[in-house]
């Protein structure tokens, strides 16, 4: 391929200095009718609703029932996870004139795609347009999370080495077991409903910043799509933000769950750029890369991944712990190690798992999708906490 000249929209964080480790988190949330906990289609109707403080950190979604919200950018975890906590809180107090509630997870346990309905904004009616049917599937949410990096050859080294975490940041983060008001059988029914989207999933090594921009800009430039967020990849650089971006993450229902794995996506960047923990590991080939990111998908901690060295399967849990031990000096010096120690509860308390267990309570999926809300704006196991109390 050859040599282009610098893009305009490649100019790492717009040509000003980036802080490295800063955060940003951003997670979906649904919006719902709380007679019946279905899915609610407002949001054309709320986001214009909303006092200017929430409405400049909350944005519309593809799906009318779903809305983003977004954080500053942080330097630690607490701060992030504690403004995500406030905004939480202030747009449940802002939904209640409405007659709506919210609720965070990786999917509406019973939502079918013939009720949902695409947002009317630019950028919605762009993705229809391009997606057709396809924009119309039943609304998933994820979490993502933005960690600032230095400089664009430095993103490239931590999107390279992230690539490799994919599929135990989706096992601890699964939280979606339903779809169309069925158990799956799938931790993460998201994953594969976002999968039928293009541009989606793990995406290729590249071997300096300007092989991305190469790639990227021929998309661009051949009307492939506008620009670099049309790119739906589990993780990628943010040039624009100065950021590397992990979007393969379920959204979680509790803040606490998910200043645990925002602290794991903060220290996983620092490990690698600092000590290249991963690039000391055997190659992670593209095909086991992809059938480990499935087995999460399907089994979430459960899963048991394909050791490319052992020539094995290993079981999720074991991998864990040396990574979390790994980690520990990198949070120290982050100031996120408390939240780090939230990993581990994940591990032993799975969203995917909490969630089968409310479903089995007599008001079976309502009864969930009403857990959820009641969860929102609390601190804590949450949905794990109720899953337990039979």
């Amino acid at each position: 391929m050859k040599t282009v000249p610098a893009a305009q929209w490649a100019t790492w964080n717009g040509g000003a200095p980036a802080a490295a480790y800063t955060l940003g988190v951003e997670e979906e949330v649904m919006l719902l009718e709380p007679n019946g906990w279905s899915l609610a289609h407002a949001a054309d109707m709320v986001l214009p609703s909303l006092t200017p403080e929430l409405a400049d950190r909350v944005t519309p979604e593809t799906h009318r029932s779903v809305v983003e919200l977004r954080t500053n950018v942080n330097t630690t975890v607490g701060d992030a996870t504690r403004e995500l906590l406030g905004w939480r809180k202030q747009l449940v107090e802002e939904l209640a004139p409405m007659g709506l509630r919210a609720a965070s997870a990786g999917t509406h346990p019973f939502a079918v795609w013939h009720d949902t309905v695409v947002g009317g904004g630019e950028r919605q009616v762009m993705v229809y347009g391009s997606m057709r049917e396809l924009a119309r599937r039943e609304p998933t949410c994820a979490l993502h999370v933005h960690v600032g990096v230095a400089s664009a050859e430095a993103a490239i080294r931590a999107h390279n080495a992230l690539r490799g975490y994919v599929p135990m940041m989706l096992a601890l983060s699964a939280n979606s077991p339903f779809w169309q008001g069925r158990d799956t059988g799938l931790a993460s029914a998201r994953t594969p409903l976002f999968q039928a989207f293009p541009r989606v999933g793990i995406p290729r090594h590249f071997t300096d910043y300007e092989d991305y921009v190469n790639t990227v800009d021929l998309l661009i430039r051949c009307d492939a799509f506008p620009e670099p967020t049309f790119l739906w990849w589990d993780v990628r650089p943010q040039p624009r933000l100065g950021t590397v971006e992990v979007r393969i993450m379920d959204a979680q229902t509790t803040v606490d769950e998910t200043a645990a794995l925002v602290a794991f996506v903060q220290s996983l960047v620092r490990l690698e750029l600092e000590e290249g923990y991963i690039s000391a590991q055997p190659l992670h080939l593209p095909e086991v890369l992809d059938e480990n990111r499935f087995l999460a998908a399907r089994d979430g901690m459960e899963a048991e991944f394909i050791d490319v060295a052992a020539e094995r399967r290993i079981p999720a849990r074991q991998l864990l712990e040396p990574l979390l031990q790994a980690l520990a000096p990198h949070a120290y010096e982050l100031g996120c190690h408390a939240e780090l120690q939230g990993v581990r509860q994940l591990a032993r308390h799975p969203g995917a798992i909490d969630q089968l267990a409310v479903a089995r309570r007599p008001k079976r999926l309502r009864g969930l999708v009403e857990a959820l809300s009641e969860c929102f704006c609390t601190t804590g196991p949450g949905v794990a906490r109720l899953a337990s109390d039979e």
